[in-house]
């Protein structure tokens, strides 16, 4: 199988993730003019999922190096399933949470404010499991991205208000899926072996065999919480099996392409936390608010029409989060 041997390189991997998880909710957008987001939500679950095989029977396969993908599977423990499995459950109950608080106040504002809180409680809560890279450096980073997420809140009230009840609603639903996927990453790390991909110890997963596991907990707990949410939706009429099976062919294939793109950012950084660690693999993959808000602005034009002092404070926003991703990567090359 594929496994990272150097530092640079896990960065790189590290930042492709930080591109996938601040883009992928542009499908939604794309998506949404005509479609429903749990109706989305499906297609992009599916498309998750797929890419997992696909990657698992690939760059999971190739190579002396590590267990293959299907070996793998067979020889993880049960704990170790129920870790990874448990870790998409979580996930998705997030995430779902997450693009409701999307649909509702915008990418610009739910998006940052949701990842940002995964970020500060992810950053920890896989430190505390597995520790690596400088810490000072490393929650000093963390802070700086903090900085850079109150200042898109102060710029997001100034240019809306008070804001509708929508978005207030859509508001606290993000910070409720911030605290929900902080927890998600940890979960599946633990039914790895992050010290050695290469001769990985019995019973752990591999990253391709541990991202699959993951991938189908997406897919099963979805059956649950995406059927209830289909039913007594966070916004709009409820909707039905009959209406996702009624949409276009095209439309489900925006829905695939962004699980997909998501799909590629998490496997890479999984791939990546063997040599970078959890913390940072995680903590970088979550710059992805800067991805978002550069989406929002520029081509969703979320702040059309903002002052000068919101546009002053959107730009020190960028600059906290780049210095704070700077710092999180020097935490590491200690």
């Amino acid at each position: 199988m594929f496994i990272v041997n150097n530092y640079l390189l896990a960065v790189v991997l590290c930042f492709v993730t930080m591109l996938c998880w601040g883009s992928w909710a542009n499908t939604q957008k794309l998506a949404g003019k005509t479609w429903r987001y749990e109706l989305f939500y499906w297609d992009y679950v599916i498309g998750i999922l797929l890419f997992s095989i696909m990657l698992g029977f690939t760059l999971g396969s190739v190579g002396d190096a590590g267990r293959s993908f299907v070996a793998d599977l067979k020889q993880i423990t049960v704990g170790n399933y129920v870790s990874a499995l448990i870790g998409g459950a979580v996930f998705n109950l997030g995430n779902i949470l997450l693009s409701a608080a999307v649909s509702m106040s915008g990418m610009t504002v739910a998006f940052p404010l949701g990842v940002g809180i995964a970020l500060v409680l992810g950053v920890i809560i896989n430190y505390i499991g597995a520790p690596k890279g400088e810490p000072a450096t490393l929650f000093l980073g963390v802070i700086l991205v903090v900085v850079a997420i109150v200042l898109n809140a102060i710029a997001s009230g100034k240019m809306h208000g008070g804001g509708s009840p929508s978005n207030k609603k859509g508001i606290v639903i993000a910070a409720m899926a911030g605290v929900l996927m902080s927890f998600f990453y940890r979960f599946v790390a633990v039914a790895m072996d992050l010290n050695n991909f290469e001769t990985p110890t019995p019973g752990k997963a591999t990253p391709y065999s541990a991202f699959f596991i993951f991938a189908v907990g997406i897919f099963l707990s979805n059956l649950i919480f995406n059927t209830f949410v289909m039913r007594r939706p966070f916004n709009g009429a409820p909707v039905t099996y009959k209406d996702y099976f009624n949409g276009r062919t095209s439309t489900h294939m925006v829905g695939v392409l962004g699980g997909i793109i998501w799909g590629i950012g998490t496997a890479l950084s999984y791939i990546a936390a063997g040599k970078a660690g959890a913390a940072i693999s995680y903590a970088l993959g979550q710059g992805a608010p800067m991805i978002a808000a550069l989406w929002g602005i520029f081509v969703w034009k979320e702040f059309r029409g903002a002052s000068r002092v919101v546009n002053y404070l959107l730009a020190l926003m960028f600059v906290f989060f780049i210095a704070g991703l700077g710092a999180i990567i020097l935490s590491g090359a200690n």
